[in-house]
């Protein structure tokens, strides 16, 4: 059974840093890719950022140059490293694979 925990979300001001984590388990983790995606209150979920088996990734434009996803398969563990935070930003993280949803983590961009 695939299980996915995030964790690594809070509340930080804008200019601030983040670094999400996601904790996979009930799979061959290796092989597959990864997405993180986010959803404010009352948007749709969108696709953030993702990363392939081999380790290719992709940015949304609205954070290109900001978020890094990177993964650590001896853990099991996808990141996203996010910085300059800006407002727009506050949202609940999720990540996905093979059409399984963690919990979400939330972030919130505050002054």
């Amino acid at each position: 059974q695939v299980q996915l925990v995030e964790s690594g979300g809070g509340l930080v001001q804008p200019g601030g840093s983040l670094r999400l984590s996601c904790v996979a388990s009930g799979y061959n983790f290796r092989a597959y890719g990864m997405g993180w995606y986010r959803q404010a209150p009352g948007k749709q979920r969108d696709l953030v950022a993702s990363i392939t088996s081999g380790g290719t990734t992709s940015y949304a434009n609205s954070v290109k140059g900001r978020f890094t996803i990177s993964r650590d398969n001896a853990k099991n563990t996808v990141y996203l490293q996010m910085n300059s935070l800006k407002p727009d930003d506050t949202a609940v993280y999720y990540c996905n694979v093979l059409c399984v949803w963690g919990q979400g983590t939330q972030v919130t961009v505050s002054s």
